[in-house]
């Protein structure tokens, strides 16, 4: 009984991660269109009244001018400027670095380690996981994620020895976890090419 309670509360965390953030950005968004609204009025009254061409026009310039301000971000002096908030502003939210982790790891600009897909020793077995740093000594803190809601689980430190990073996409290995282990085959084949290339370049180190 304890672990089908146990089982529900995280499976809800979990949904509530994903919806929330979810709901609140369609929130804004529609407060962003209405703001517009007036602005695309007389645009849209030239189009056909059978086309919702104020709430398209809205949505429109909404997504130009967040197109832009990425643009902007993406500068030396607006990615400065965005570190700047960040630091002040909204790392102070709980959450908001996690987010920001997951965010860029789908969009596939993460350059750092942050929620590296990895597979770790568990006992005696491996199980899919997600490397959250990397510690002085040589080994991590590690993620392991609840079958079938990736952002619910439990938080490791372990050696590195127990902890191999897997070259795959991020995406890949939340598939792996929300698929209840469909595909787990995919991530051990990644660990073994990942082990063999490691011991070949020992070998060429060898020979030199």
């Amino acid at each position: 009984m304890r672990q089908a309670g146990k089982f529900v509360v995280s499976t809800l965390v979990g949904g509530l991660l994903v919806i929330v953030p979810l709901y609140l950005a369609l929130l804004l968004l529609l407060k962003a269109m209405q703001s517009v609204a007036g602005l695309v009025k007389p645009i849209s009254l030239l189009l056909p009244a059978s086309i919702p061409a104020q709430d398209i026009l809205s949505l429109l310039l909404v997504l130009a001018f967040c197109f832009l301000v990425g643009l902007l971000l993406r500068a030396p002096l607006g990615r400065a400027v965005r570190e700047r908030i960040e630091t002040s502003l909204f790392e102070r939210i709980p959450g908001y670095g996690l987010f920001r982790s997951l965010s860029q790891r789908l969009a596939g600009e993460s350059q750092e380690n942050v929620w590296q897909p990895a597979l770790v020793e568990i006992e005696d077995a491996l199980v899919p996981g997600f490397i959250i740093e990397e510690l002085e000594d040589g080994g991590f803190t590690v993620f392991v994620p609840s079958v079938p809601t990736p952002l619910a689980g439990a938080v490791y430190v372990l050696g590195s020895e127990r902890v191999h990073p897997l070259e795959v996409p991020f995406t890949q290995a939340i598939q792996t976890v929300s698929r209840w282990g469909s595909g787990a085959k995919d991530l051990v084949a990644a660990m073994h090419a990942s082990e063999r290339g490691s011991v070949t370049k020992v070998g060429a180190v060898a020979k030199t």
